[in-house]
């Protein structure tokens, strides 16, 4: 069994996804950060300063009194990680698409050779 577990790990495709999983955790981490630090601040500022991610609509104030919390749908926080999806998937669409297209050429100059 563990001469198996060797061969499975040492394969090719199973070292490709775990570089994979690393660079996208990586990639991650860029992309959240290009969204909070780059791309919303300017958004707020068009908002009159408010910070975007705190952008919510208030459904029940607080209540000290009966010390209950607020209820509320935070659409602000919402729209940053649906941004950073969007960011997320544009980049991957392209490393695809370039990805393709050099192998198609790969294989059209194998075909001329």
């Amino acid at each position: 069994m563990l001469k198996e577990f060797k061969q499975f790990i040492a394969q090719g495709n199973v070292l490709d996804l775990a570089i994979g999983v690393v660079i996208g955790a990586a990639f991650g981490k860029i992309t959240t950060s290009l969204v909070n630090d780059i791309i919303m601040p300017p958004i707020g500022l068009l908002l009159a300063g408010v910070d975007f991610k705190d952008a919510k609509w208030v459904l029940k104030a607080a209540d000290e009194a009966a010390k209950t919390p607020e209820v509320a749908i935070t659409y602000g926080a919402f729209i940053q990680v649906l941004l950073e999806f969007v960011i997320i998937a544009w980049v991957l669409f392209l490393v695809v698409k370039g990805a393709n297209r050099a192998g198609l050429t790969a294989k059209k100059a194998d075909e001329k050779a």
